[in-house]
């Protein structure tokens, strides 16, 4: 594998993705909070993945999610930036603003601070949205352990990248 910027387990599945996802003339789009384009940028390592990576949106705020993604205030306000509600919000939002054939959307507590009793460090939630597929859309709340001590950011996130390629694999 050539020299890659990221660790050799993203820049991997990174690959994957990419592979199968243009075997099938597949585009793919992201919103990313809390991993902060890491997700598109894993992809963007690879040769030749313009043929798959549509766009990104990096909505770190909570107004970014609402002005870039469409999410609406009262989901934000009703069950929080991190919450299944908003990361499918987020997914339906960049879907609807791209060409892409399916959206993943990420939005979690990476830390050290912010985590809450009912969302602590370590929390992150995914969703995923694919172009012209009825019935529910796919959300995942999961936690990721590790977010204590000085790497625990970092921790998180490397987590939550590998995460999302996972659900952006056909």
């Amino acid at each position: 594998m050539t020299k890659s910027l990221l660790p050799e387990d993203i820049a991997a599945l990174a690959a994957r993705v990419i592979a199968e996802n243009a075997a099938l003339g597949r585009k793919v789009a992201l919103a990313e909070s809390c991993t902060g384009g890491l997700v598109a940028g894993a992809l963007t390592e690879i040769a030749g993945s313009s043929a798959v990576l549509d766009r990104g949106f990096v909505t770190y705020s909570n107004e970014a999610k609402m002005e870039m993604l469409g999410v609406a205030s009262d989901i934000i306000e009703t069950f929080g930036a991190v919450s299944i509600a908003c990361a499918w919000a987020m997914a339906k939002g960049a879907l609807d603003r791209s060409k892409a054939d399916v959206a993943v959307a990420i939005s979690g507590v990476a830390g050290p601070g912010g985590g809450t009793t009912q969302k602590p460090v370590g929390t992150v939630v995914f969703a995923r949205v694919v172009r012209n597929e009825v019935g529910e859309p796919e959300g995942e709340l999961r936690f990721f352990e590790g977010g204590e001590g000085p790497d625990g950011r970092a921790e998180i996130r490397r987590q939550a990248t590998l995460c999302a390629l996972e659900l952006l694999l056909p």
